[in-house]
């Protein structure tokens, strides 16, 4: 079963998607942050057939949430309210700096990295949660 990774943001959602078997994530384009994105996250929902949503979570460096992880509680609780998917919450704490990295290792530039860091970033949170996933143990 599939399972989509979203990185919150105020303009634009980052989105990744896991492959069937849930043992890798890939980037897909974001989704801006607007009055469309409950239809254009339904329609990943019903396309890949996904029940699960992985949310990244802002925290400190101590691990203490803020402001940002209040938002992205309330967007979290409206998706699973609209939607009806099961929402799973995961630290993201350095993703979007690891994506940054990625990115600059992979040579792209400054602007083609800001039209994929959100999804890059939501790829790292879902594949964090994924390989989590399986080394637990049944």
């Amino acid at each position: 079963m599939r399972v989509l990774g979203l990185d919150y943001g105020e303009k634009r959602i980052g989105v990744a998607l896991s492959d069937p078997l849930g043992l890798s994530a890939q980037p897909h384009p974001f989704i801006p942050n607007d009055d469309q994105k409950w239809a254009r996250i339904q329609e990943k929902l019903t396309e890949y057939e996904i029940q699960t949503i992985v949310v990244g979570l802002p925290k400190n460096r101590d691990g203490g949430e803020t402001e940002k992880s209040q938002e992205v509680r309330a967007f979290a609780q409206e998706l699973e309210t609209k939607l009806g998917v099961s929402i799973v919450f995961w630290d993201e704490r350095f993703s979007t700096v690891a994506a940054q990295k990625h990115l600059i290792s992979a040579n792209l530039r400054r602007e083609q990295r800001k039209m994929v860091i959100d999804s890059q970033a939501a790829c790292f949170i879902l594949q964090g949660y994924m390989d989590r996933m399986k080394n637990q143990p049944c």
